[in-house]
């Protein structure tokens, strides 16, 4: 949408004629209003609806329909979704690509879940990799690496990265803690450390060789939230040496600020700046109620809360103004 009241100050400071002011505003007010994201949002919406409706069919029918039946039909909608984008796609590059239409691009999708589906069920009902719990995410993230770079889907690479981290976790930590649902085991902390860092250095070599750099975004937003997520977990964890972290979170967060005002990245700056909040509100609280517990301390707690929350917006506010004035 064109903002006719920026032309509108141009008018008036005699910079564009009363008659051009004219055809631009008749020409905003029959322009064609975009639908493309709204379209798309009701496309994925769909798209999730109808596996969650055939999910509750099966659920209510299993005893008719038979396990055996329900593989075989989501083996064959699976096997007809990835031929039909197989068949519509361009051939395979390494820069960015678009498909040929919008409906391969949803078709992938569903295709995509449909196969986690079809492995979880094989797994969880045939038990197909017994207690490989990591082969039953190894081959659903290949395959799910695999499309997203052959058919070039964003969407399908976050799922891949989701995957990988779960592959990951359920690969280092032991068995029986996940079958106790304990996931406060330091390997998932340091596995997260990992994963962030691995993340992050792919997203910076796809953009240096070239390899689909597109995906830079997408790699860099998992593995930065990956990092902070896993100090602040390593500071929470590992109390008696938790300044250590903060000191490791002081670090990622000097790099990742520097980085983001480089790229002129407002998205990045400001979750750098928040989990450093976090943090620093950890170690801040961790003092004040080193001793033991007081009014006074209560009330000193609440009014660092709101000054420096008052604070936290005038910085954003300002950072803001810097970045775009670059």
């Amino acid at each position: 949408m064109i903002d006719i009241t920026s032309y509108e100050k141009l008018n008036k400071d005699d910079l564009i004629t009363d008659e051009q002011l004219a055809r631009i505003s008749s020409a905003e007010a029959v322009r064609p209003i975009s639908l493309l994201w709204e379209l798309k949002t009701l496309m994925y919406c769909g798209i999730l609806l109808l596996t969650t409706g055939l999910g509750i069919i099966i659920y209510k029918n299993i005893d008719s329909i038979g396990h055996l039946a329900i593989v075989i039909s989501i083996g064959i909608a699976m096997v007809i979704c990835f031929s039909y984008c197989i068949k519509k796609s361009p051939p395979f590059t390494f820069s960015k690509t678009t498909s040929n239409s919008a409906l391969q691009d949803y078709i992938l999708l569903f295709g995509c879940m449909l196969m986690l589906i079809f492995f979880g069920y094989l797994q969880f009902q045939f038990n197909l990799f017994g207690n490989r719990w990591g082969m039953a995410t190894f081959i659903p993230m290949l395959i799910l690496f695999v499309s997203a770079y052959y058919f070039d889907h964003l969407g399908v690479l976050s799922m891949a990265l989701v995957n990988f981290a779960a592959w990951a976790g359920i690969t280092i930590t032991p068995l029986h803690m996940l079958k106790r649902n304990d996931f406060s085991n330091e390997s998932i902390i340091y596995t997260g450390l990992s994963l962030g860092v691995l993340f992050m250095a792919i997203a910076y070599l796809s953009q240096a060789k070239n390899i689909k750099k597109h995906f830079y975004f997408t790699y860099k937003n998992f593995g930065a939230h990956l990092l902070f997520i896993s100090t602040i977990a390593g500071m929470f964890h590992f109390g008696n040496v938790y300044l250590l972290w903060f000191i490791l979170l002081c670090g990622i967060s000097a790099v990742q600020y520097a980085i983001a005002f480089k790229e002129k990245s407002f998205y990045f700056l400001v979750i750098t700046l928040l989990y450093f909040y976090f943090g620093i509100s950890y170690v801040l609280m961790r003092l004040l109620f080193y001793s033991t517990f007081s009014e006074s301390a209560l009330y000193m707690a609440f009014l660092y809360f709101i000054l420096s929350g008052i604070g936290f917006i005038f910085l954003l506010t300002r950072l803001n103004k810097s970045i775009k004035a670059k």
